[in-house]
Protein backbone atom coordinates (compact mmCIF):
# COMPACT_ATOMS: atom_id res chain seq x y z
CA UNK A 1 0.00 0.00 0.00
CA UNK A 2 1.16 3.18 -1.02
CA UNK A 3 2.49 5.86 1.96
CA UNK A 4 1.93 9.12 2.62
CA UNK A 5 4.33 12.37 4.17
CA UNK A 6 2.46 14.84 5.54
CA UNK A 7 5.60 17.70 5.70
CA UNK A 8 4.91 21.23 7.33
CA UNK A 9 7.75 24.03 7.14
CA UNK A 10 7.50 23.64 3.14
CA UNK A 11 8.58 25.69 0.98
CA UNK A 12 10.99 27.04 3.94
CA UNK A 13 14.52 26.71 3.97
CA UNK A 14 14.98 22.83 5.01
CA UNK A 15 11.05 21.90 3.87
CA UNK A 16 11.50 21.94 0.51
CA UNK A 17 15.20 19.86 0.62
CA UNK A 18 13.45 17.56 3.00
CA UNK A 19 10.49 17.24 0.12
CA UNK A 20 12.69 16.79 -3.09
CA UNK A 21 14.79 14.04 -0.84
CA UNK A 22 11.41 12.11 0.29
CA UNK A 23 10.22 12.08 -3.26
CA UNK A 24 13.91 11.04 -4.50
CA UNK A 25 14.16 8.19 -2.30
CA UNK A 26 10.86 6.49 -2.00
CA UNK A 27 8.87 6.10 -5.38
CA UNK A 28 6.17 4.93 -3.69
CA UNK A 29 5.80 8.11 -0.93
CA UNK A 30 3.03 10.78 -1.92
CA UNK A 31 3.95 13.73 0.14
CA UNK A 32 0.88 16.29 1.16
CA UNK A 33 2.87 19.96 2.10
CA UNK A 34 0.76 21.99 4.18
CA UNK A 35 1.29 25.28 3.35
CA UNK A 36 0.09 28.43 5.00
CA UNK A 37 -2.40 30.71 2.57
CA UNK A 38 0.58 33.27 2.26
CA UNK A 39 2.58 30.84 0.85
CA UNK A 40 0.99 28.75 -1.20
CA UNK A 41 1.51 30.42 -4.43
CA UNK A 42 5.62 29.87 -3.75
CA UNK A 43 4.76 26.03 -2.80
CA UNK A 44 2.41 25.99 -6.28
CA UNK A 45 5.93 26.99 -8.05
CA UNK A 46 7.64 24.16 -6.71
CA UNK A 47 5.01 21.39 -7.17
CA UNK A 48 6.01 18.18 -8.64
CA UNK A 49 4.82 15.00 -9.11
CA UNK A 50 3.49 13.12 -6.03
CA UNK A 51 3.49 16.64 -4.46
CA UNK A 52 0.15 17.92 -3.21
CA UNK A 53 -0.32 21.58 -1.88
CA UNK A 54 -2.57 21.54 0.61
CA UNK A 55 -3.75 25.41 2.18
CA UNK A 56 -4.17 25.00 6.42
CA UNK A 57 -2.58 26.62 9.65
CA UNK A 58 -1.05 25.06 11.88
CA UNK A 59 -1.77 27.51 14.69
CA UNK A 60 -5.69 26.15 14.33
CA UNK A 61 -6.87 23.36 15.68
CA UNK A 62 -6.84 20.46 13.17
CA UNK A 63 -4.51 22.35 11.37
CA UNK A 64 -7.29 24.73 9.72
CA UNK A 65 -8.38 22.21 7.36
CA UNK A 66 -11.81 21.34 6.61
CA UNK A 67 -13.30 18.15 7.09
CA UNK A 68 -12.95 16.21 4.24
CA UNK A 69 -9.15 17.15 4.09
CA UNK A 70 -8.49 16.62 7.97
CA UNK A 71 -10.41 13.03 7.90
CA UNK A 72 -8.64 11.96 4.32
CA UNK A 73 -5.28 13.01 6.45
CA UNK A 74 -6.10 10.42 9.34
CA UNK A 75 -6.66 7.86 7.22
CA UNK A 76 -4.02 7.92 4.62
CA UNK A 77 -1.14 9.48 6.67
CA UNK A 78 1.90 7.57 7.79
CA UNK A 79 4.78 9.78 8.11
CA UNK A 80 4.71 13.53 9.59
CA UNK A 81 7.80 15.68 9.68
CA UNK A 82 6.93 19.34 11.34
CA UNK A 83 9.23 21.80 10.85
CA UNK A 84 7.12 24.49 10.46
CA UNK A 85 8.31 27.39 13.49
CA UNK A 86 9.46 30.71 13.72
CA UNK A 87 12.82 30.49 14.10
CA UNK A 88 13.49 34.51 14.54
CA UNK A 89 15.67 35.11 17.84
CA UNK A 90 13.45 38.21 18.18
CA UNK A 91 10.08 36.57 17.62
CA UNK A 92 7.88 38.25 20.51
CA UNK A 93 6.29 36.05 23.10
CA UNK A 94 2.99 35.55 21.73
CA UNK A 95 3.72 34.86 17.97
CA UNK A 96 5.86 31.74 18.99
CA UNK A 97 3.74 30.49 21.62
CA UNK A 98 0.69 30.13 18.60
CA UNK A 99 3.19 28.74 16.09
CA UNK A 100 5.87 26.99 18.23
CA UNK A 101 3.54 25.65 20.96
CA UNK A 102 0.12 25.53 19.39
CA UNK A 103 1.42 24.77 16.10
CA UNK A 104 2.95 21.87 17.74
CA UNK A 105 0.20 20.39 19.59
CA UNK A 106 -2.08 20.59 16.33
CA UNK A 107 0.24 18.46 14.53
CA UNK A 108 0.14 15.79 17.37
CA UNK A 109 -3.96 16.06 17.38
CA UNK A 110 -3.26 14.55 13.82
CA UNK A 111 -0.79 12.51 14.81
CA UNK A 112 -3.08 11.00 17.69
CA UNK A 113 -5.45 10.21 15.20
CA UNK A 114 -3.68 8.91 12.24
CA UNK A 115 -5.08 5.68 12.11
CA UNK A 116 -1.51 4.27 9.88
CA UNK A 117 1.03 6.64 11.57
CA UNK A 118 4.15 4.65 11.24
CA UNK A 119 6.63 7.85 12.41
CA UNK A 120 6.54 11.47 13.72
CA UNK A 121 9.45 12.99 13.00
CA UNK A 122 9.94 16.62 14.95
CA UNK A 123 12.42 18.99 14.68
CA UNK A 124 13.44 20.71 17.58
CA UNK A 125 16.73 22.32 18.18
CA UNK A 126 19.60 21.85 20.20
CA UNK A 127 19.02 25.00 22.00
CA UNK A 128 16.14 23.96 24.05
CA UNK A 129 19.31 23.71 26.37
CA UNK A 130 18.57 27.13 26.91
CA UNK A 131 21.32 28.79 28.90
CA UNK A 132 22.66 25.36 30.39
CA UNK A 133 26.69 25.14 30.67
CA UNK A 134 28.73 22.08 29.94
CA UNK A 135 27.32 18.69 28.26
CA UNK A 136 24.26 18.79 27.57
CA UNK A 137 23.24 15.51 26.51
CA UNK A 138 20.58 13.90 24.28
CA UNK A 139 17.52 12.06 26.65
CA UNK A 140 18.37 15.30 28.81
CA UNK A 141 15.61 18.32 28.31
CA UNK A 142 13.72 19.77 31.94
CA UNK A 143 17.12 20.84 34.03
CA UNK A 144 15.66 23.72 35.45
CA UNK A 145 17.36 25.82 32.51
CA UNK A 146 16.01 29.23 31.58
CA UNK A 147 16.19 30.68 28.32
CA UNK A 148 18.25 33.75 26.20
CA UNK A 149 15.25 34.36 24.05
CA UNK A 150 11.39 33.12 23.14
CA UNK A 151 12.02 31.17 20.10
CA UNK A 152 14.09 28.70 22.46
CA UNK A 153 11.54 28.60 25.34
CA UNK A 154 9.03 27.50 23.15
CA UNK A 155 10.74 25.56 21.17
CA UNK A 156 11.48 23.53 24.75
CA UNK A 157 7.81 23.87 25.51
CA UNK A 158 7.14 22.16 22.34
CA UNK A 159 9.26 19.49 22.36
CA UNK A 160 8.19 18.95 26.30
CA UNK A 161 4.58 18.46 24.70
CA UNK A 162 5.95 16.03 21.70
CA UNK A 163 7.83 14.08 24.27
CA UNK A 164 4.45 13.64 26.63
CA UNK A 165 2.94 11.59 23.55
CA UNK A 166 5.49 9.17 23.17
CA UNK A 167 4.01 6.30 24.66
CA UNK A 168 0.91 6.89 21.72
CA UNK A 169 2.89 8.09 18.75
CA UNK A 170 6.14 6.37 17.34
CA UNK A 171 8.42 9.40 17.31
CA UNK A 172 11.95 10.53 16.49
CA UNK A 173 12.93 13.97 17.71
CA UNK A 174 15.99 15.43 16.15
CA UNK A 175 18.17 18.86 17.35
CA UNK A 176 19.74 20.75 15.05
CA UNK A 177 22.40 23.30 15.74
CA UNK A 178 22.74 25.85 13.92
CA UNK A 179 21.64 24.96 10.05
CA UNK A 180 24.05 26.84 7.26
CA UNK A 181 23.83 26.08 3.87
CA UNK A 182 24.43 23.43 1.36
CA UNK A 183 28.09 22.04 2.29
CA UNK A 184 28.67 21.80 -1.61
CA UNK A 185 27.29 24.79 -3.05
CA UNK A 186 26.90 27.09 -0.29
CA UNK A 187 22.93 27.43 -1.40
CA UNK A 188 20.76 28.85 1.23
CA UNK A 189 17.79 31.46 1.59
CA UNK A 190 18.83 31.85 5.47
CA UNK A 191 21.47 34.13 6.22
CA UNK A 192 21.46 34.28 10.12
CA UNK A 193 23.96 32.62 12.42
CA UNK A 194 27.64 33.15 11.08
CA UNK A 195 26.20 34.93 8.10
CA UNK A 196 25.88 37.79 10.64
CA UNK A 197 29.51 37.22 10.95
CA UNK A 198 29.90 37.30 7.39
CA UNK A 199 27.95 40.77 6.88
CA UNK A 200 30.15 42.47 9.66
CA UNK A 201 33.39 40.98 8.19
CA UNK A 202 32.03 42.32 4.38
CA UNK A 203 31.20 45.75 6.23
CA UNK A 204 34.13 46.41 7.63
CA UNK A 205 35.96 45.09 4.27
CA UNK A 206 33.96 48.03 2.84
CA UNK A 207 35.88 50.25 5.09
CA UNK A 208 39.29 49.07 4.10
CA UNK A 209 39.54 47.42 7.89
CA UNK A 210 40.28 44.38 9.07
CA UNK A 211 37.39 43.15 11.47
CA UNK A 212 38.23 42.83 15.36
CA UNK A 213 37.78 39.70 17.28
CA UNK A 214 34.57 39.37 18.96
CA UNK A 215 34.52 35.39 19.84
CA UNK A 216 35.33 34.36 23.21
CA UNK A 217 38.12 31.67 23.11
CA UNK A 218 35.91 28.66 25.57
CA UNK A 219 32.71 28.85 23.46
CA UNK A 220 31.76 26.47 20.56
CA UNK A 221 29.88 27.68 17.91
CA UNK A 222 28.06 25.00 16.51
CA UNK A 223 26.97 25.02 13.16
CA UNK A 224 25.78 22.30 10.60
CA UNK A 225 24.65 21.96 6.79
CA UNK A 226 21.39 21.75 5.74
CA UNK A 227 22.35 18.89 3.49
CA UNK A 228 23.65 16.58 6.48
CA UNK A 229 20.38 17.61 8.59
CA UNK A 230 18.30 16.58 5.29
CA UNK A 231 20.20 13.36 5.22
CA UNK A 232 19.70 12.65 8.66
CA UNK A 233 15.77 13.21 8.79
CA UNK A 234 15.09 10.86 5.95
CA UNK A 235 17.24 8.61 7.35
CA UNK A 236 15.97 8.23 10.83
CA UNK A 237 11.89 8.51 9.75
CA UNK A 238 12.62 4.96 8.48
CA UNK A 239 15.09 3.18 10.24
CA UNK A 240 13.28 1.16 13.03
CA UNK A 241 15.74 1.95 16.20
CA UNK A 242 15.41 5.44 15.70
CA UNK A 243 12.02 5.35 16.83
CA UNK A 244 11.52 6.56 20.50
CA UNK A 245 15.44 8.25 20.12
CA UNK A 246 16.19 12.22 20.75
CA UNK A 247 18.92 12.76 18.07
CA UNK A 248 21.65 15.37 18.63
CA UNK A 249 22.24 16.84 14.71
CA UNK A 250 25.60 19.01 15.75
CA UNK A 251 29.10 18.92 14.65
CA UNK A 252 30.69 16.41 17.31
CA UNK A 253 33.86 18.78 17.27
CA UNK A 254 32.84 22.56 16.79
CA UNK A 255 35.21 25.73 16.68
CA UNK A 256 35.93 27.95 19.00
CA UNK A 257 34.04 31.42 18.30
CA UNK A 258 37.28 32.95 18.07
CA UNK A 259 38.33 30.26 15.50
CA UNK A 260 35.17 30.56 13.36
CA UNK A 261 35.48 34.16 13.24
CA UNK A 262 39.36 34.17 12.17
CA UNK A 263 38.33 30.91 9.80
CA UNK A 264 35.47 33.13 8.16
CA UNK A 265 37.72 36.38 7.70
CA UNK A 266 40.35 34.36 6.06
CA UNK A 267 38.07 32.78 3.77
CA UNK A 268 36.55 36.02 2.88
CA UNK A 269 39.23 38.75 2.88
CA UNK A 270 42.42 36.18 3.11
CA UNK A 271 43.51 37.57 6.79
CA UNK A 272 43.11 37.56 10.16
CA UNK A 273 40.74 39.47 12.65
CA UNK A 274 42.67 42.60 14.43
CA UNK A 275 41.87 43.89 17.67
CA UNK A 276 39.17 42.79 19.77
CA UNK A 277 36.06 44.20 20.78
CA UNK A 278 34.43 42.62 24.16
CA UNK A 279 31.28 40.52 23.21
CA UNK A 280 28.86 43.06 25.63
CA UNK A 281 29.86 46.39 23.86
CA UNK A 282 29.16 44.68 20.49
CA UNK A 283 25.60 43.83 22.25
CA UNK A 284 25.20 46.98 23.53
CA UNK A 285 25.56 48.35 19.95
CA UNK A 286 22.91 45.98 18.18
CA UNK A 287 20.28 47.88 20.64
CA UNK A 288 20.86 50.89 18.12
CA UNK A 289 18.50 49.92 15.63
CA UNK A 290 21.03 52.09 12.83
CA UNK A 291 23.50 49.99 14.18
CA UNK A 292 22.05 46.42 13.75
CA UNK A 293 20.75 48.09 9.79
CA UNK A 294 24.51 48.96 8.91
CA UNK A 295 25.44 44.88 9.55
CA UNK A 296 22.58 43.75 7.81
CA UNK A 297 19.85 43.57 10.31
CA UNK A 298 22.00 41.28 13.19
CA UNK A 299 19.80 40.86 16.28
CA UNK A 300 21.45 42.01 19.57
CA UNK A 301 20.08 38.57 20.70
CA UNK A 302 22.51 36.38 18.68
CA UNK A 303 25.22 38.03 20.53
CA UNK A 304 24.93 35.47 23.30
CA UNK A 305 25.24 32.41 20.98
CA UNK A 306 29.25 33.63 20.37
CA UNK A 307 29.71 33.43 24.28
CA UNK A 308 27.99 30.43 25.34
CA UNK A 309 29.85 27.46 26.38
CA UNK A 310 27.78 24.19 25.45
CA UNK A 311 28.68 21.44 24.45
CA UNK A 312 26.39 18.81 22.68
CA UNK A 313 26.90 15.16 23.39
CA UNK A 314 25.95 12.98 20.07
CA UNK A 315 26.76 9.86 21.32
CA UNK A 316 23.03 8.07 20.14
CA UNK A 317 23.55 10.04 16.94
CA UNK A 318 26.95 8.50 15.60
CA UNK A 319 25.80 5.16 17.13
CA UNK A 320 22.73 5.46 14.28
CA UNK A 321 23.81 7.59 11.97
CA UNK A 322 26.96 6.69 11.80
CA UNK A 323 26.91 2.76 10.42
CA UNK A 324 24.92 4.92 7.45
CA UNK A 325 27.45 6.69 6.66
CA UNK A 326 25.87 10.23 7.95
CA UNK A 327 28.38 12.74 10.04
CA UNK A 328 28.64 16.19 9.35
CA UNK A 329 31.43 17.48 7.70
CA UNK A 330 34.02 19.57 9.66
CA UNK A 331 33.78 23.05 8.95
CA UNK A 332 36.78 23.95 7.36
CA UNK A 333 35.85 21.47 4.60
CA UNK A 334 32.51 23.73 3.38
CA UNK A 335 33.54 27.34 4.51
CA UNK A 336 34.89 28.03 1.25
CA UNK A 337 31.19 27.29 -0.64
CA UNK A 338 29.68 29.31 2.37
CA UNK A 339 31.38 32.32 1.78
CA UNK A 340 31.24 31.98 -1.78
CA UNK A 341 27.46 31.35 -2.12
CA UNK A 342 27.02 34.45 0.33
CA UNK A 343 30.01 36.58 -1.76
CA UNK A 344 27.48 35.71 -4.96
CA UNK A 345 24.65 36.72 -3.24
CA UNK A 346 25.50 39.63 -0.78
CA UNK A 347 23.14 42.31 -1.82
CA UNK A 348 20.37 40.21 -1.56
CA UNK A 349 21.37 39.30 1.94
CA UNK A 350 20.79 43.03 3.40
Amino acid sequence: MARTALVTGFPGFIGRRLVRALLAEHDDLQVVALVEPRMAAAARELAQDRLEILEGDISERRLGLGGSDWERLTSDVTHVFHLAAIYDLAVPDDVAQRVNVDGTGNVLELCLAAERLERHVYVSTAYVAGRRHGVVYEHELVMGQDFKNHYESTKFQAEVWVRETLDHVPTTILRPAIVVGDSQTGETEKFDGPYYILRTIERMEGFGRAVAQFGASDSPFNVVPVDFVVRAITATAFLPAAEGQTLHLVDPDPLLTSDLVTTLSRAYVGRDPKGRVPPALVEASLRSKRVRQFFGGTPRESVAYLNHSVAFDTRRAVDLLGPLGLAPPRFDEYVDAMVGYFKANAARTG
